[in-house]
């Protein structure tokens, strides 16, 4: 019998070595959990964040019966909390409940995030959007999205847009709205949501783009305008409400959306897993019922499309970062 090369006998290590880890990670997986798993949410507690996290954690406990801590760790856009997750060991027992703008404006407008979201972090489940609004001031003369664009190209430069602060969302919606329909249009940023409403609704401002729970109550009052939600679909909360994109700006899309994710390298069995958790609890009537009374729409994505989706937010917001010289403060 013919000796065994060095080069076979290498092959045939690796190809043992690989059938075990499968082996061992479908094992693991198949027990897991078998302690306590953490959420680590970066923000403070006692926002939508935290409210959402702590649905996830009752639905995740309920199903796989270990109990499901949420951590917060607010701070620096979410690049605290996230970094807690991409240290953590990749098994499953630390996640983070990220916003969208911690994976795809924060790396974007600060020099040094110290982490890569598509690299160091495995999206494990989607769960859910709420879309935002562009509102105006009742001033303004304009009752459609058309009519407003037109009406700032009419008179460059007299109009301005409110955010919550430079680099946040709701200042990434209105310089993308701007850039997108070529508009002159000042950006007025405010120290959080409250002051910014608060000068829209007196005039100061005339435009904002916001998410629903916050402007709804207003519309509702008939203190300012909805011209038109923000999101790819017209939203099932509003669905006689016609979307930015459909209303003369194709393509145009922003707001909220909310999901798990797990450090790189995590198990695919376990990420599956986690993902029908996940799954299963956005179905349950009462928080369906809950999430709509929050202007908040669950929705499905496997871990794979997830991924798609944070890849394509990325660099969408990038290249408003880039083309809007925007930077941190």
């Amino acid at each position: 019998m013919k000796t065994m090369g060095v080069r076979t006998l290498r092959a045939v290590l690796f190809a043992a070595t690989a059938a075990l880890l499968c082996v061992t990670g479908a094992a693991s997986a198949q027990d897991y959990p078998t302690k306590p798993i953490r959420i680590i949410v970066g923000a403070s507690a006692g926002g939508g964040t935290d409210v959402l996290a702590r649905m996830i954690a009752d639905g995740m406990y309920k199903q796989m019966g270990q109990p499901v801590v949420v951590d917060f760790r607010g701070g620096a856009g979410g690049m605290i909390g996230a970094e807690v997750v991409i240290t953590a060991p990749p098994d499953g027992y630390t996640l983070l409940m990220a916003y969208n703008s911690m994976l795809t404006i924060t790396p974007a407008v600060f020099k040094k995030p110290g982490y890569d979201p598509v690299k160091t972090l495995a999206p494990v489940a989607f769960f859910v959007e709420v879309p935002n609004a562009l509102i105006v001031h009742p001033s303004v003369r304009a009752n459609s999205v058309a009519e407003l664009i037109a009406l700032i190209k009419s008179q460059p430069g007299k109009f301005n847009y409110a955010s919550s602060g430079t680099a946040t969302t709701t200042h990434l919606a209105g310089e993308h709205f701007a850039q997108m329909a070529g508009l002159q249009i000042v950006h007025v940023p405010y120290k959080g949501g409250g002051p910014a409403m608060i000068d829209m609704l007196g005039g100061v401002v005339q435009l904002y783009i916001n998410n629903l729970v916050e402007v709804l109550p207003h519309v509702k009052a008939g203190r300012v305008r909805m011209l038109a939600i923000a999101s790819a679909k017209r939203s099932p909360l509003m669905p006689d409400m016609p979307t930015i994109a459909e209303s003369g700006l194709p393509g145009y899309e922003s707001g909220l959306w909310y999901g798990v994710l797990a450090p790189a390298g995590t198990p695919a069995a376990i990420v599956n897993k986690l993902n029908e958790v996940v799954r299963h609890t956005q179905g349950l009537p009462e928080l369906k019922a809950r999430l709509a009374s929050m202007s908040a729409e669950p929705a499905y994505y496997t871990p794979a499309e997830f991924a798609e989706l944070i890849k394509r937010d990325a660099e969408v917001w990038g290249r408003v970062v880039r083309e809007g010289g925007i930077k941190s403060n």
